[in-house]
């Protein structure tokens, strides 16, 4: 068995990891970078009228033969961990015939990006695989491994073929709300394979535990007790693990909880796989807004009835101005036309939930500045999505490897200061034979 990293190797995002015997090759998660060459954010606008081969020769695309056309043998499957966009932003440039794996809820909240942002990414060929079970791709065997992340239905995997193994860690953490899934893991981990591809987004950050999502739901409470203001969070809508901990948070204080019709629609769709709230007669304080442009969209693409789903758990704008006190609502950049018909509202609480980095963003930008002109006080309150140093070890220990291979980190020569293992530093492209 060989692997190389296409990607990732060197850097946050964009990550893809290939692994093939003599009868089967397989690819792990196949993402849209997030940074320039440069280091600047990436941006695939500019790149979106080139063909397939001009992308690879610009470095958009990795190089992988059998993936975007059949003039070679097509490879053998597409393995996505979990549905960020820097794990499968690139799928739709995927040979339709090819196989992509992935958990159904990571399936789902892909079609739901779909419907309300500009994405477009289509998974053609879907197998679906769940926690715990092996599955078989040619003669490589695979086994997910739920793991605790920002991202609902995140995995791990264990890798195996000819006596040889890889762990994937792909992204995780041990502090959200899912860490019993950690606990469990650091018991039940594969033990002694050949290398382990740890994740090392904090690494090169300041060593110190990031909060727990109770943590979070606590300082949130602290802020929502605040008499006389309505209080507005910008946080992501497919955070599961942060709405649940503004829901309680809500709970605690007596709020109504105000969400949009993108985060409506993820709560209820998800509600399937996991007891968390959604619009409906179980959770009375959960309420549903219907914002100017996602309606308009909804309805000029025939999707009214997603619209129409939630018109008993609709809240009007004049219902938020008349009990805004009582109100604690997810915001977003897109919805600053519909805080403009929101009356009386001036001295808010505007809570940012979110990593710092998309502050420097221009439309984030331009949005807290229009809060701070209406006179909200600003709050940040946040946890990281991924594992601190501790929780890193804490697997390494569990795993027992004969050889980590930094992924997904800027950092990969600071990896010999926390791990006796020996630690291989691959480049891209590089082949290491298992």
């Amino acid at each position: 068995m060989n692997f190389k990293i296409h990607r990732g190797a060197k850097e946050i995002g964009g990550s893809c990891v290939e692994i093939w015997t003599e009868t089967t090759r397989i690819l792990l998660d196949f993402g849209m970078p997030l940074v320039e060459n440069d280091g600047k954010e990436f941006d695939f606008g500019k790149y979106k009228s080139l063909t397939s081969a001009e992308l690879i020769q610009k470095g958009v695309l990795p190089d992988i033969k059998g993936l975007y056309n059949d003039t070679d043998k097509l490879i053998d499957g597409v393995i996505i961990s979990h549905p960020h966009q820097d794990h499968y932003g690139l799928s739709n440039f995927i040979h339709k015939n090819i196989r992509q794996y992935l958990g159904e809820a990571t399936f789902k909240v892909i079609e739901i990006s779909n419907l309300f942002t500009p994405q477009n990414i289509h998974i053609e060929n879907p197998v679906f695989f769940e926690k715990g079970k092996v599955f078989q791709i040619g003669d490589i065997s695979i086994i997910p491994y739920w793991a605790d992340h920002s991202a609902f239905d995140s995995y791990s995997f264990l890798v195996e073929s000819n006596g040889k193994s890889i762990f994937y860690s792909g992204d995780f953490r041990g502090h959200g709300r899912k860490s019993g899934a950690f606990v469990w893991f650091t018991h039940n981990a594969p033990q002694y394979v050949d290398y382990l591809l740890l994740e090392g987004t904090a690494i090169g950050r300041e060593n110190k535990p990031f909060k727990s999502e109770t943590e979070i739901e606590n300082e949130f409470a602290v802020v929502f007790k605040q008499p006389g203001k309505i209080n507005l969070v910008y946080t992501s809508g497919q955070n599961i693990d942060r709405l649940v901990s503004i829901y309680k948070a809500c709970k605690r204080t007596n709020k109504i909880f105000v969400v949009d019709v993108y985060v409506a629609t993820i709560l209820k769709e998800l509600s399937v796989f996991a007891g968390i709230p959604f619009p409906s007669e179980n959770f009375k304080n959960l309420k549903v807004v219907f914002p100017y442009y996602s309606s308009r969209r909804l309805t000029r693409e025939g999707n009214q009835e997603i619209l129409f789903q939630f018109k008993k758990f609709k809240i009007t704008k004049e219902e938020i101005t008349s009990q805004s006190e009582n109100i604690v609502m997810i915001v977003r950049p897109s919805m600053q036309k519909d805080l403009e018909h929101i009356i009386g509202i001036e001295g808010g609480n505007i809570v940012y939930s979110l990593w710092d980095g998309y502050l420097n963003k221009a439309d984030t930008n331009k949005f807290i500045e229009y809060l701070s002109n209406r006179k909200f006080f600003f709050y940040n309150i946040h946890t990281s999505g991924h594992a601190d140093i501790d929780t890193l070890k804490r697997m390494v220990e569990a795993v027992k490897p004969k050889n980590i291979v930094p992924i997904h980190t800027f950092k990969c020569s600071d990896y010999q200061k926390y791990f006796t293992q020996p630690v291989i530093e691959l480049k891209d492209g590089e082949i290491r034979q298992v």
